[in-house]
């Protein structure tokens, strides 16, 4: 079996084309960013659909050029998909090989883009999303991953070799490097991306490592936010004693070091206290307050429903949360094991409790001054008017009209948390050594990386890829949601 170049059959053709083409954009972009910097503040119109006329003058004549650009690179890649597909193997290359294995991430893209784009004008901000350019870009960056670590986690697809399997020869060797004879017929016949210092498939590795990014950084985000939205509501509309004492502690636990607190949660003799666990429970218990106190504020008056909801909400919830922080081998055992049916590796579990405990204090501090700000306003005055409890008014009135920062935060944050998961795994702190995640794959990488730059270049780009993204829609969201 012969060695796979990068571009194969495409080396002579369209690869340039998508190049010249990607270089072009990239370099309209920065020409328009930079002129929009000096160019006078115009006020858009708005057509009779609800959308904005399209910007005049040179901006807004290089805007679209962009756009048409942006849409010449996405026909071009739709080509070198189609066509990679119908070569016989090893003829288009390794990135041939690669737009392969991610088939079923392009029809997801593909299909979600069309539905989307048909419908906007009835899906509301998710919608004008799909007016902005960077938004777009940003939501397929994003979506790429997701769904990538769908079918990679749930239906086995797209990786080729076991992230863990070791197979001798193929220490270091560089992308596109054919394994050894002797293998079943059924077996991959290359590392794609090249193998590591312990000869695993750099390729599957990243793959694999998306599942735990994307399972770890969005959950995190949603369980900050809980605790940041349940504690930054009343602390902003209430004020006085609490609202200092709860901002004396955020300001406390974001004063101190991070690194050091991870340091300090994967001890062996802090582990062994079970201070993972006890925390855990703290802080997992925020989901139950939060969405008990939603239903009660809205439907306490009715009695029949409001019993019915809370009970179909929270006894699962209660069942999910007491499995997730009973541990038989810490001291914190709340739960029989024979009916534990969730059991989270303490090494996931201090990652995910360090994470959620960082960030809650800055999702705190957001919505409270949302609240402080949206609490003087007239909808407000018109609800304590009618008698609403003061949940209801933060729950039902104040948090709606507070979704805009929020969301675009939800998405921000979300990269934070995937560049603190990526800082966590090259520190070598909570996940298990041979854990496939990107952090881990990049300090692996890096022992020899003036040697061997294959192995920690792949999951670097991939982590660099969706921070990207996730800004670039944060960038999106915040653009169209002004709009209104």
């Amino acid at each position: 079996m012969e060695e796979l170049s990068w571009t194969g059959s495409f080396g002579s053709t369209l690869i340039p084309a998508i190049t010249i083409a990607a270089a072009v954009f990239l370099a309209g972009v920065i020409v328009q960013l930079s002129m929009g910097f000096f160019a006078p503040e115009v006020k858009l119109k708005a057509n009779t659909d609800g959308t904005l006329q399209g910007r005049g003058g040179l901006l807004g004549r290089l805007e679209k050029l962009n756009g048409q650009v942006f849409m010449l690179i996405v026909l071009l890649g739709a080509v070198i998909i189609v066509v990679s597909w119908f070569m016989p193997y090893g003829r288009a290359g390794i990135l041939g090989e690669i737009i392969k294995r991610f088939l079923p991430v392009w029809i997801a893209l593909i299909t979600t883009f069309t539905v989307s784009i048909i419908f906007k004008r009835k899906l509301g901000l998710y919608g004008k999303l799909f007016d902005s350019t960077i938004g777009m870009i940003g939501f397929a960056l994003v979506m790429f991953w997701v769904f990538t670590s769908v079918f990679v986690g749930v239906f086995d697809l797209i990786a080729t070799h076991d992230p863990l399997q070791q197979i001798s020869g193929i220490k270091n060797k560089t992308p596109g490097f054919p394994v050894p004879d002797g293998q079943d017929a059924d077996f991959y016949p290359h590392y794609l991306l090249g193998g590591d210092n312990l000869a695993r498939d750099i390729f599957s590795r990243v793959v694999h490592g998306s599942v735990i990014v994307m399972l770890i950084a969005p959950l995190a985000t949603v369980f900050a936010f809980m605790v940041g939205i349940t504690l930054g509501l009343p602390a902003g509309y209430h004020g006085g004693k609490l609202d200092t004492i709860l901002s004396f502690l955020a300001n406390l636990i974001l004063a101190f070091p991070v690194i050091l607190l991870f340091y300090l949660l994967v001890t062996p003799e802090i582990v062994a206290t079970g201070l993972p666990n006890f925390m855990g429970a703290f802080l997992f218990i925020f989901p139950l307050i939060f969405f008990g106190v939603l239903i009660n504020s809205r439907y306490k008056t009715q009695g029949s429903k409001n019993t019915l909801y809370l009970s179909i909400v929270l006894v699962p919830l209660t069942l999910i949360y007491l499995m997730v922080i009973s541990d038989s081998t810490s001291p914190l055992v709340v739960w029989p094991p024979v009916l534990d049916f969730i059991t989270i590796p303490s090494g996931i579990l201090v990652v995910f409790v360090s994470v959620v405990f960082v960030n809650s204090p800055t999702v705190f501090r957001i919505v409270r001054g949302l609240a402080l700000d949206i609490k003087t306003r007239d909808y407000v005055a018109a609800a304590q008017t009618r008698g609403e409890g003061t949940w209801y008014i933060m729950l039902w009135e104040i948090l709606p009209n507070a979704r805009g920062p929020l969301i675009v935060d939800f998405c921000l944050r979300i990269g934070y948390t995937t560049i603190l998961l990526g800082t966590l795994g090259f520190f070598g702190l909570g996940l298990p050594p041979e854990s496939p995640d990107w952090g881990s794959t990049i300090n692996e990488g890096r022992k020899l990386l003036l040697i061997y730059a294959h192995p920690a270049l792949p999951p670097a780009m991939a982590l660099l890829s969706l921070v990207l993204g996730l800004n670039l829609l944060a960038d999106g969201l915040r653009e169209e949601s002004l709009k209104d």
